[in-house]
This record gives structure tokens, sequence and C-alpha cells, in this order.
């Protein structure tokens, strides 16, 4: 652990996101996000600098846009997306696929809830999804899509590595991010069941669904986030069934 880091543990809460709402999206932004910039102080928490949760209407989503040098992955909790890039990658996301995109030097794409393309059904129901984002290890890479189920490995209730670059996850990610110091877990909890939370000088904790208790701190609900510098080994059990994501980071963005 970093010497010259103060152990902390800061909870946001869910409701004091900002909020992007359009006539088909609605998108809360753990970190201050494109034109909401309420707090020049909240751009990051190690290298994670988007924590999306995004609510996407039927037959609607984003028009192809632009990224560049950005490690993109995606966790949909509910529906499906429909991804398409400009390197000839498409596929539908759904709960239990891991799923990331890597922008490298440049690539269009788009995500839209429009899985009639490929099931001859149109949707009926939103997408739920979390977006994260975390910077690369290097600019100018080549850009990249993968993606695989995982579904049948969250069943054990415990962590599941979903992205790493770390050297010790070779062999036990479900995919790979191209930044050896940053690593997302999942988990689904029934009530009862806990987790414990790695040592690390940075993790950001997002209750994407249900609620938690926090060893030290008290209950988090959905949407509820907590960021721990220079501390772990906590406890978190699940007071109804929940679902968590977990970035393990060993490193800083320098912004």
């Amino acid at each position: 652990m970093n010497a010259l880091l103060t152990p902390r543990v800061d909870v946001r809460r869910a409701g004091e996101r900002p909020v992007s709402r359009l006539s088909w999206l609605d998108s809360k932004h753990s970190f201050s996000f494109g034109t909401h910039q309420p707090d020049p102080t909240n751009t990051h928490h190690g290298l994670l600098l988007v924590n999306n949760e995004d609510l996407v209407q039927a037959g609607t989503g984003f028009e192809t846009h632009p990224h560049q040098d950005m490690e993109i992955v995606t966790w949909v909790l509910q529906g499906s997306l429909v991804h398409q890039d400009s390197s000839g990658h498409s596929g539908m996301i759904y709960p239990g696929l891991a799923q990331r995109m890597s922008a490298g030097t440049g690539i269009l794409h788009s995500e839209k809830n429009d899985s009639y393309r490929s099931t001859g059904e149109p949707p009926t129901e939103p997408v739920h999804f979390i977006q994260m984002w975390v910077i690369p290890d290097e600019a100018g890479t080549t850009p990249g899509y993968e993606q695989l189920e995982i579904d049948n490995e969250l069943l054990s209730g415990g962590l599941v590595t979903v992205a790493s670059g770390m050297d010790r996850h070779k062999n036990a990610s479900a995919i790979r991010i191209q930044n050896r110091n940053a690593a997302l877990y999942a988990a689904r909890l029934r009530p009862g069941q806990r987790v414990t939370l790695p040592d690390a000088p940075y993790l950001h904790l997002f209750v994407a669904r249900g609620s938690v208790h926090l060893e030290g701190t008290g209950t988090l609900a959905q949407g509820d986030t907590a960021r721990f510098t220079a501390t772990g080994g906590h406890q978190i059990s699940a007071t109804q069934p929940a679902e968590i994501l977990l970035w393990e980071m060993h490193a800083t963005a320098t912004m």
C-alpha cells in the first residue's frame, strides 16, 4: 500500500449523481462527465474516469460516435444492447456477458436498444446498463473488441474477475483490458452472502442492484458507491439480493 496515501472510504449516494435526461435516455454519472461538470474535483477515482448508469428506451440508443485511447467496459443489468463499430465488430450485450472495447487510435461505434435486427422481435423494454471507462497503459494502440459470457461463474456468489490487465489475472479474467494496474470484478449475492474486498491503493465499489452492508460504514443501496483509498479487506454482506461491481486499481489517472 502507498504510504503517502491517507486511508479513506468515501461514500457517494445514488441521489447525488448528476443526471442527463432526454426523451430516450436516463443517464446518471458517478463522475463529472461530458457537459456535466458540477464538481471539477470529481473527475475520477484511481484509473476509473466514467461510471455511468444508463437506461435507454426501446428502439433508441447512442448513434455512431467516436472514442480514442480509452478502455470501455459495458455491463448490462436488464435487456440487451447492440454494439457495432468501425473496426467491423458487432455483438449483442446482455446480463452476464462481459464486454470490452479498446478505442486505441480511434474508433466509431453505436450502442442501441434495437435487438430486433438480430432476433426479429422488436424490444419493448428499456435496456439498463453500466458503462465504465479506464485509461489504457499506452496511447495509440490498435482498437479492439472482446466479449464473453460469464453467467455461470456468477452463480458462485463470490467476486468474479470480469476484466483485467493485471499479470495475476492472465488466466482468470473473462476479458483483458490494456491496463496492467486495473481489474473489474462482479458479484451476485443472495441475502446473507459475503465477499471480502481486496487491498489496493484504490477501490471503487458500485451497488448495481439491491443493497449491501459495508463493514464499518453501513448500508449501501442501489446506485450508491464507495471509493476506497489506501485501504481494503472490508467485508460486504447482502441485505437483499444484490449485484455489485468492484474496480481494483494500483495507480491513478493524471488529470
